[in-house]
């Protein structure tokens, strides 16, 4: 039987897998200028290739999450997804010291904002894919 917390954490996984999705989607699309702007200039990658290719493993993350039910393999794809949030944590960096627009984050103060969200993330990911206690699974 379904807890409360068990279709929340549901609710929360399938969010976040739809987020991945529309931002994986806007890497090679419409939004794919404005995420080349959080590719660190000091990074040996051209940004579009590095903003294509991280488009692609945020569909790929997005997809698992909102396919993926069963224990480990949930618990352990939310691991991966906070793993990339952290891996892309520099390029938020990036923006910020280097000045750089993208997103309506045209500001020191609001590029500055913006890397809070990041561990919001990171933690979104691991409540949102985590069993009812250490070690069951749902």
């Amino acid at each position: 039987m379904a807890t409360t917390g068990s279709v929340l954490r549901g609710i929360g996984q399938v969010a976040l897998g739809a987020a991945l999705l529309t931002a994986g989607i806007g890497h090679l699309t419409k939004a794919r200028k404005e995420f080349q702007a959080q590719v660190p200039t000091w990074f040996p990658a051209d940004p579009d290739t590095v903003v294509v290719g991280s488009g692609f493993v945020e569909i790929g993350l997005g997809t698992a999450l909102v396919a993926t039910w069963k224990q480990p393999a949930r618990r352990r794809l939310g691991a991966l997804a906070a793993a990339f949030f952290v891996a892309v944590f520099p390029g938020n960096i990036a923006q910020l010291v280097e000045h750089r627009d993208a997103f309506g984050l045209d500001t020191d103060r609001k590029r500055a904002l913006r890397l809070l969200g990041q561990p919001v993330l990171v933690a979104w990911a691991l409540a949102s894919t985590r069993g009812r206690k250490a070690g069951a699974g749902d």
